[in-house]
């Protein structure tokens, strides 16, 4: 078997220009998922397109970082499908990148956390550091390339997580909490990163929990409760008129049954 080659980061745009149609739209049909005896997800069906930033909203245990997981191909679903323009989440995961919750980072500089990501993806040697610094200063974290990765605060490891996702130039962005138990000040820092990634073109699908960070980036929401879609609707619209009992009190901040 022939060895693949390593590309140059025009190459890599192209290639990524080649496939972008067939990435999208996510299809999400009778998906259902259950564990241990409990059904966690039930007959969820979506379909989503380009040039957007979705949020998938929902009190806790809902099964909003579980239908990402699924979308992205990290478990299987028990019944139902998901395709990515057609294709398995395994053939599409090239273009589909996803961040956790919690930061995975290796044990190493923050400039070699991104180098290590984009050689992975096959960029050659010599087109790294540039990609590498342009990556870094995008996220504001230009000033910390050498700095231990796993010494930066919880809101640079989360700028360096999605910057280093962002590198490998992805159609779709899969963002889990990506503001959770940060100060204002770091959230609004990763909102702006991620208004800029979706400003680029890069479809963002992500979860919160903050109803007014999802009126800041969102253009649509699906809203899940206990594991069901209730909506799928424009977020000004649902923000303005949730069409569900159980989404009108989650806005108006009360406990959702």
């Amino acid at each position: 078997m022939a060895k693949a080659r390593n590309l140059t980061v025009a190459e890599h745009t192209e290639a990524k220009a080649r496939h972008a149609s067939a990435v999208l739209p996510l299809v999400v049909s009778n998906l259902n998922y259950q564990a241990s005896g409990h059904r966690l997800i039930e007959r969820v069906s979506f379909a989503l397109q380009s040039d957007s930033c979705t949020i998938i909203l929902g009190p806790n245990g809902a099964g909003k970082s579980l239908l990402l997981r699924l979308c992205h191909g990290l478990i299987k679903p028990s019944q139902g499908s998901i395709t990515w323009g057609g294709q398995s989440p395994a053939r599409a995961h090239q273009w589909v990148a996803m961040v956790f919750q919690k930061p995975v980072l290796l044990r190493r500089s923050a400039a070699a956390n991104i180098e290590y990501a984009l050689a992975v993806k096959g960029i050659r040697r010599n087109s790294r550091k540039q990609q590498v610094e342009k990556a870094l200063t995008r996220a504001g974290l230009g000033h910390l390339a050498i700095r231990r990765a796993r010494v930066l605060s919880g809101g640079e490891q989360k700028r360096l997580a999605i910057a280093r996702a962002q590198a490998m130039q992805p159609q779709v962005l899969l963002l889990d909490e990506p503001t959770s138990n940060l100060d204002p000040i770091a959230t609004y820092t990763i909102e702006s990163l991620i208004q800029q990634i979706c400003n680029s073109g890069t479809r963002i699908i992500m979860t919160t929990h903050d109803l007014n960070q999802a009126q800041r980036l969102g253009d649509d929401v699906l809203f899940l409760h206990k594991g069901r879609l209730l909506e799928h609707t424009p977020a000004d619209e649902f923000f303005a008129r949730p069409r569900s009992q159980q989404a009108a009190a989650f806005t108006e901040g009360k406990l959702v049954y």
